[in-house]
């Protein structure tokens, strides 16, 4: 009878969520409709005009798969950027026969510190409360280029669960982001007046950049309006 009356209850739940899809979308769930129709992550995510001498930079590498499909599909040299302990453990051993992916056990910021990052999969962040905390450690972007002598990255994928701020405004105000051809932006609204710091940062880019396509605090791409030098790699 317990089971039966399980079922039944099992079957309910699953029409009423059914049918909340039908009648209201949560406003992540409506900005991801249009990308899961085009499958974004398998298409605009990876096309690119690359090829096997081109730079990547994957900002969030979480598990390494967005960087082993683009590494599938062009063979280009790749260096993934990943603060949290276990998951830069999980990619190094991942890549560890691939002499074209390299992998830094720390994130790129505004200023170099460590700080305190809640543990939730591919959705970890500083920005978040939660039971499981890490300190981590975060590199000033700016310093990191200077020291590296980084003149041109073809394509940075920035997924940073709300540090693609305070980045990306660095990297605007010191010049650096003039060093990067292709910008892959996930913007996230949980952080403070997002909307209106994603808005000032469309702003500036606007300048150095051309918007190729873009689904709001989904997948952004930004393309830079000429090459402004050539690249220079010493990682």
């Amino acid at each position: 009878m317990k089971i039966l009356l399980r079922k039944i209850i099992d079957i309910i739940c699953n029409k009423l969520i059914l049918l909340r899809h039908k009648i209201y979308l949560y406003p992540q769930e409506k900005r991801v409709v249009s990308w899961f129709e085009i499958e974004g992550d398998k298409t605009l995510r990876l096309n690119y005009n690359l090829n096997k001498n081109s730079v990547v930079f994957d900002l969030g590498g979480y598990e390494g798969q967005w960087s082993s499909d683009i590494f599938s599909k062009y063979c280009c040299y790749i260096y993934i950027f990943e603060p949290v302990q276990e998951y830069a453990n999980k990619i190094t051993t991942r890549f560890k026969d691939n002499s074209k992916i390299c992998v830094y056990n720390f994130g790129l910021s505004n200023q170099t510190e460590t700080c305190k990052i809640s543990l939730s999969q591919d959705s970890s962040s500083t920005f978040k409360n939660g039971v499981n905390v890490q300190t981590v450690q975060m590199i000033k972007a700016q310093d990191f280029f200077e020291d590296k002598n980084i003149q041109l990255v073809d394509l940075v994928k920035i997924n940073i669960e709300g540090g693609e701020y305070d980045l990306i405004e660095h990297l605007i105000i010191t010049g650096c982001i003039k060093y990067l051809k292709n910008l892959q932006i996930q913007f996230h609204d949980f952080v403070p007046n997002a909307e209106e710091r994603m808005n000032d940062i469309q702003a500036q880019l606007s300048k150095t950049h051309e918007l190729i396509w873009q689904y709001p605090f989904v997948w952004e791409n930004w393309q830079l309006k000429q090459d402004q030098g050539t690249s220079g790699y010493e990682y």
